[in-house]
């Protein structure tokens, strides 16, 4: 049974067949599936959703790209669901984006602190976004994220940075680029690091896994990450789907049904 850690079925692009695009996930045995937030009304939407399918669960934060429209009450709703809502299990999808600089620097790592902070103080783990930002995420993880439970979701660093995190207590999650034909370090990261220590996902609609690239992306194809994992590590693609559902489930602490 596979688990596609990382959607955003709340994305305008499934507007028009959310359900049947659902309907396919269960058709294909995907025993679930968590949504990510990555603003106020994209993380609300994600509750909702959550609550109308048992096996999709929410999480809550702000996505570095909209951090310059963070304001305080965002921190005290996002603590409100924490607490209240069930189906919420993390705060995601958060962390530093250098890459398109959508928000200034000092303000993707004040809101990715404020956030990692709340984590901590509602003892929920994280869902970590980083592209271009390595120096920077290693330091505030280093100095703000002792004792913390997370994963690194489509995780774009090399294997030093691998190893770190791994010894921090960090899940790594891999998606799509792993297919892809130009994927250079990612495969030697997987090669490395054990399976019990990965999670996959489909960060869809975006990172549309090979042979589907350049199609909006779907829970449904999570499988073609698990069968390249399995190949680069020689093991079958059943074996990859349990041992990451049952990593998911450990770090989310989610009750396996």
């Amino acid at each position: 049974m596979l688990f596609d850690s990382h959607a955003h079925l709340t994305d305008e692009r499934f507007d028009d067949d959310r359900d049947d695009v659902i309907e396919r996930a269960k058709s294909e045995k995907i025993s679930g599936i968590i949504n990510a937030g990555a603003c106020m009304k994209s993380s609300a939407a994600s509750i909702a959703l959550a609550n109308r399918h048992p096996f999709i669960y929410a999480a809550v934060g702000i996505h570095p790209h909209d951090a310059k429209d963070a304001v305080e009450a965002d921190y005290a709703q996002m603590e409100d669901w924490l607490r209240q809502e069930k189906k919420v299990i993390a705060v995601g999808e958060i962390g530093l984006d250098y890459y398109y600089d959508f928000s200034p620097k000092e303000v993707q790592k004040e809101v990715f602190l404020r956030q990692l902070q709340l984590a901590k103080k509602n003892d929920r783990p994280v869902i970590i976004h980083n592209r271009d930002s390595h120096g920077d995420m290693m330091e505030i993880l280093r100095r703000e994220a002792k004792g913390m439970q997370g994963v690194l979701h489509c995780f774009s660093g090399g294997l030093e940075m691998a190893r770190e995190l791994l010894k921090m207590g960090f899940y790594l999650s891999v998606a799509g680029p792993l297919t892809y034909k130009n994927a250079a370090v990612l495969p030697e990261v997987v090669k490395e690091i054990p399976l019990e220590r990965l999670l996959i996902e489909t960060d869809c609609p975006y990172l549309t896994p090979q042979p589907h690239r350049g199609k909006r992306n779907e829970p449904a194809y999570v499988r073609y990450v698990a069968e390249k994992i399995a190949e680069i590590k020689g093991k079958t693609w059943q074996e990859v789907a349990s041992v990451t559902r049952e990593n998911t489930l450990r770090l989310f602490r989610i009750a396996a049904k």
